[in-house]
């Protein structure tokens, strides 16, 4: 491995993509949701998914350029998780996409500058394959980039050939390779040789159509999708061995080992793998979680289920016997937080979500073990090697244990497990048990799916109505259609007209009653499932049935709420534009009864004065009374006239417009007929939620006297507390930190000067190598200044010497120090280059000038070695 290569974390990794492909004019986009709105598609499985649309010309782009790090996951090959250096179910996407603007020659130089300068990747380190009919690619990479005609290999359609489905935009690959072995010279070199190489970067030339007998035919504008793993760019980056064992995995690999009462080094491959594959799931559950998937037992929420499973079972190889996955989930969270915030602020629901499915899956599999370990006893006994499919069956019917894991537990024990037999026992099975375990769609979209051809679709009155007149159409409990409910039940209701708006476009849905024949039902969310309005409530008082004619209001103080947040939403776009950047796009919003959110795309944080001019523009139009106009138009004729789109949002072929003169877009929500209506807006913060986007979270209406009565009972907190009153609190306050400040400071010192005294007493430790001495020494729980401060007294003292010194005071995080003296240098070590090397035996990095340098590492379990290696090396080099 070359020692040139630069060391970045995974964090600087993303970032640094981003950033170059930002300078080249790509729109920084944010991650979309591991839950697509593609229904074609279960998960998000590769960074284009999100712009499918575009590519299969439904969507005109809003941007020619994009770039994006996108989450992904894929269960495809679950089995090679942790048994390979680089199978994941989790990972992410980087990403650079062209929407008819530039193509192969450009795509191609960007992947190599990117890979070459921005990386650091050695020019000679890295082979390319091609579209074996490519002759353009091949070209462009030996003519114009200079890659060897040896390291460039034609592929075939299965490697190199891209289609997104029997017909439609297609289009030859070219792929570039990682060489680990570059010794082994460039005659007939085997780009499938995963020892040797390893693909970081994928692009696709999107330049056909394909119909359906499989001609071809030139697209008229032409596309570029890329990839890049970032875990495979940082196992490269981070010279490990797997992409395991980068910075972004590893610490949770660290945590359950912990738990475990394991040293990962130590541990044999059995165990390794167990560790990989909790460090893989957990990363996946976390964030599956995080985007509202919960566990079930048919399509996401299988997939959530299964990975949990996996990751409690791989625990009790280990011998955790106790719960455990929501801490090691501390550890894959405290990762995600700075790409993904919105990971940390569900914090709760993933860790409560993790702790019933563990203790659930516990009960099972006590169960379902035992009883396995008895069939895998006899089947040995009677000298077969296949579990009978009616055992597997009645595991899993019975026991709820997953026929999955019977394959993964009867693979470990070399058996195998009847398949025609289990799926036999499957069909003969007619009525499904009741337990928890069956597999019975119970969701409301799919009891919809089955009654759509015996109802209506909801025709939505709430533009203009608040109360209406309906029928119950679908009456359902659990996601279960049934004739009739009762009082306390918890219902979803399907009306034949309503004017509850339901969730959509970052609105919340309405809240209200629904009442008639002596009972009420308290609505407390309403949402779309294709053409049906389905809302969620308790019944308070008497009976409910399908037919009966009800009466639906929604609570007009909630509407008049959402409303003017929603509204306000809509204006602080068009002052961002004008205050900021006129560039400024929504990328995503919420709006609720109690705030509103926005997200926007922008490359650097808003000055105190920009949050300040775009508060007061909004204000200034509230106060201005500007009333609303709404018009359905032909889309083309909206945008023609200037209305604003979502990037991400599907539109029909009519659209309805919303201007307010200041303010026009395309929106189907509820809106205030005026401005004035709003009374007042307030930001309350600006923050950063991704690379290149910013979040507005602000108040209006009758939350802002709401948020402000919050604020002066605050205020009235401090000035009890301080004795002052409220303008003389900031004063106060910058008092109380500068004395802080001073006691800080004396306290540093005091540290130094304990440091020196610890470190005297390591003078009699040095030893003389020729005409210096050496020192290299622990001197625990000193911070990184007094270590320094140490070193420099120890290596005056000492006269002509290298000094080493290192410091932990947590698992995962060591400083080191070197000072070395004139002579020293004069024999070839400098203590920048020494103690940057030294480091990285601990997962870290540094330097300095010749005679004083320091470094950092994350992994404190390998201190005593890397203090061993620096001992060594200095008696060598001197």
């Amino acid at each position: 491995m070359p020692a040139s290569l630069p060391y970045l974390s995974g964090s600087e990794i993303r970032q640094k993509f981003l950033d170059f492909f930002a300078q080249k004019g790509h729109q920084i986009l944010p991650s979309a949701s591991l839950v697509p709105e593609d229904p074609t598609v279960l998960l998000t499985i590769a960074g284009m998914l999100p712009f499918k649309p575009i590519f299969l010309g439904q969507r005109s782009p809003d941007f020619p350029r994009a770039t994006t790090s996108q989450k992904c996951i894929r269960t495809n090959d679950i089995e090679n998780v942790g048994r390979t250096a680089r199978h994941h179910t989790f990972f992410e996407m980087l990403g650079n996409f062209s929407f008819g603007d530039y193509f192969k020659e450009v795509a191609i130089a960007y992947a190599w500058e990117l890979s070459t300068k921005t990386f650091g990747l050695p020019k000679e380190r890295i082979a390319v394959s091609v579209f074996e009919e490519d002759d353009e690619a091949f070209a462009i990479w030996r003519d114009q980039i200079g890659v060897s005609e040896k390291r460039i290999k034609r592929m075939g359609a299965d490697d190199n050939f891209w289609n997104s489905g029997p017909t439609g935009p297609c289009g030859p690959c070219s792929e570039l390779y990682y060489d680990f072995h570059p010794e082994r010279g460039d005659d007939e070199i085997d780009l499938n040789d995963d020892s040797r190489f390893i693909e970081f970067y994928n692009l696709v030339f999107m330049q056909y159509n394909q119909d359906a007998e499989g001609n071809l035919t030139p697209l008229q504008n032409k596309n570029i999708d890329t990839g890049m793993g970032l875990e495979r760019m940082a196992q490269i980056l981070q010279q490990v061995p797997n992409n395991y064992e980068t910075d972004l995995i590893f610490p949770i690999i660290k945590t359950a080992a912990e738990i475990a009462g394991i040293d990962y080094a130590k541990a044999d491959e059995k165990t390794q793998v167990s560790l990989k594959v909790i460090g893989d799931h957990v990363r996946a559950v976390v964030h599956l979680i995080a985007d509202e998937v919960r566990a079930s037992n048919i399509g996401r929420g299988y997939v959530l289920r299964r990975l949990i499973r996996r990751v409690v079972r791989h625990g009790r190889l280990m011998g955790i016997s106790e719960d455990f996955t929501p801490k090691v989930a501390e550890t894959a969270i405290a990762l995600s937080e700075s790409a993904y915030p919105h990971v940390r602020q569900r914090e709760e629901t993933i860790k409560a979500e993790l702790q019933r499915e563990e203790t659930r899956f516990l009960k099972t599999l006590a169960r379902g073990e035992k009883l396995l370990q008895e069939i895998i006893e006899k089947v040995k006994k009677a000298g077969k090697t296949e579990i009978p499919g009616n055992d597997a069956f009645t595991l899993y019917d019975t026991y709820g244990f997953p026929l999955e894991l019977t394959q993964e537990i009867a693979e470990e024990e070399g058996l195998t497990v009847d398949l025609a037999g289990y799926e036999a026992a499957m069909k003969k099975q007619t009525i499904r048990s009741q337990s928890a375990h069956e597999t019975i769609d119970l969701t409301v979209q799919g009891s919809l799916d089955k009654l759509a051809e015996n109802i209506h679709a909801t025709q939505f009155v709430g533009y203009t109505e608040a109360v209406a007149n309906a029928k119950i159409e679908v009456l359902l409990i659990e996601g279960e259609a049934v004739e009739e409910a009762e009082a306390g039940s918890e219902v979803q209701i399907v009306l034949d007209r309503t004017p509850f708006y339901a969730e959509s476009g970052g609105q919340i849905g309405d809240r209200g009653t629904i009442s008639g024949y002596g009972s009420i039902v308290s609505i407390h969310d309403v949402k779309k499932e294709s053409d049906f309005f389905v809302h969620f409530g308790r019944i308070e008082r008497g009976n409910l049935r399908v037919g009966d004619s009800v009466n639906a209001q929604i609570d007009r103080s909630c509407r008049r709420r959402a409303q003017a947040n929603h509204t306000a939403t809509h204006l602080l776009q068009s002052a961002l534009k004008k205050i900021v950047d006129d560039s400024i796009s929504q990328a995503g919003s919420l709006v609720a009864f109690d705030r509103l959110r926005f997200d926007f795309n922008c490359p650097r944080a808003l000055t105190t004065e920009e949050i300040q001019q775009v508060e007061e523009l909004v204000n200034t139009w509230i106060g201005e009374a500007h009333a609303g106009v709404v018009e359905v138009l032909p889309l083309a004729e909206a945008k023609a006239k200037g209305a604003i789109a979502m990037f991400g949002e599907k539109y029909g072929a009519e659209v309805r417009v919303l201007d307010f003169g200041i303010s026009m877009e395309l929106c189907g929500g509820t809106h205030v007929n005026n401005t004035a209506e709003i009374g007042v807006f307030k930001i309350i913060s600006e923050t950063g939620v991704a690379a290149g986007i910013r979040r507005i979270e602000a108040v209006a209406g009758p939350a802002v006297l709401e948020y402000l009565n919050l604020r002066d009972k605050v205020v009235r907190d401090l000035s009890d507390r301080f004795k002052a009153k409220p303008e003389e609190i900031p004063e106060r306050i910058t008092s109380l930190q500068n004395e802080l400040k001073a006691t800080q400071k004396e306290l540093d010192s005091l540290k130094g000067e304990l440091a020196i005294t610890k470190s005297e007493q390591l003078l009699a430790e040095a030893e003389t190598v020729g005409e210096v001495k050496i020192l290299v020494a622990e001197l625990p729980n000193v911070d990184a200044e007094s270590l320094k401060t140490a070193a420099e007294r120890l290596q005056q003292k000492l006269g002509e010497a290298a000094v080493i010194l290192a410091s932990s005071s947590e698992p995962q995080k060591v400083n080191f120090i070197a000072a070395f003296s004139p002579k020293v240098n004069k024999k070839g070590l400098q203590a920048g280059k020494f103690i940057g090397q030294i480091a990285k035996i601990c997962g870290g990095g540094g330097g300095g000038k010749p005679n004083l340098a320091q470094a950092g590492g994350r992994d404190a379990t390998k201190l005593t070695e890397a203090l061993e290696t620096a001992r060594k090396q200095l008696r060598e080099g001197l």
